[in-house]
């Protein structure tokens, strides 16, 4: 096997070329998005939130759900309990049996997941919606969006600008002096 390419990179078909690709952590970069990706990034994570969100708890519900192999689905489990979006806990001793049940911060990732889902619905559904989020007394569909809680306008430019934060780093600082762009601009 050759050394690795940006031009393969592109090239589905070109599995072998892309297996020597290593993962890096995003553990300690001063981003907010790569800090959740470190967490919530791999894409069985983010199912799993999505049906322990519609109420599933039980290890067998999310295998048959999501097809997912059990060593894969222990993993993944136990990385989102470590993170704190799940609590695991014992509903039989015997057999230890047990449940994942969404904490406050997996409940915080539901605007992430429905921002996800119309995202997909929008831009990867030809054939049209397949799950939608409605208005449970009109039955109309929600048109999905970004809001500033307090003022309940939508974050768009250009009423609204990314900046630095106050734990901001120096390299922070300088990519957003670098870069004027404002927070929801195409």
């Amino acid at each position: 096997m050759g050394a690795l390419s940006t031009s393969h990179l592109h090239y589905a078909s070109d599995w072998c070329s892309l297996s020597v690709m290593r993962r890096k952590s995003f553990q300690k970069m001063h981003c907010p998005i790569a800090r959740s990706l470190e967490r919530v990034g791999e894409w069985w994570s983010m199912l799993i939130l999505r049906d322990a969100l519609h109420g599933y708890t039980r290890f067998e519900e999310f295998r048959e759900s999501l097809g997912v192999a059990p060593n894969i689905l222990t993993t993944r489990l136990a990385r989102l309990t470590e993170d704190g979006f799940l609590e695991k806990r014992q509903y039989s001793a015997r057999p230890p049996r047990y449940e994942y049940v969404p904490t406050q911060r997996g409940r915080d990732f539901r605007p992430v997941l429905l921002s996800l889902m119309a995202f997909g619905n929008r831009h990867f559904a030809p054939e049209g919606a397949m799950v939608q989020v409605v208005n449970t007394k009109t039955g109309e569909p929600a048109d999905i969006g970004v809001f500033d809680r307090a003022t309940g306008l939508p974050i768009a430019a250009p009423d609204y600008a990314m900046v630095p934060g106050p734990a901001a780093n120096a390299r922070i600082r300088k990519r957003y002096a670098q870069r004027k762009v404002e927070a929801g601009a195409a």
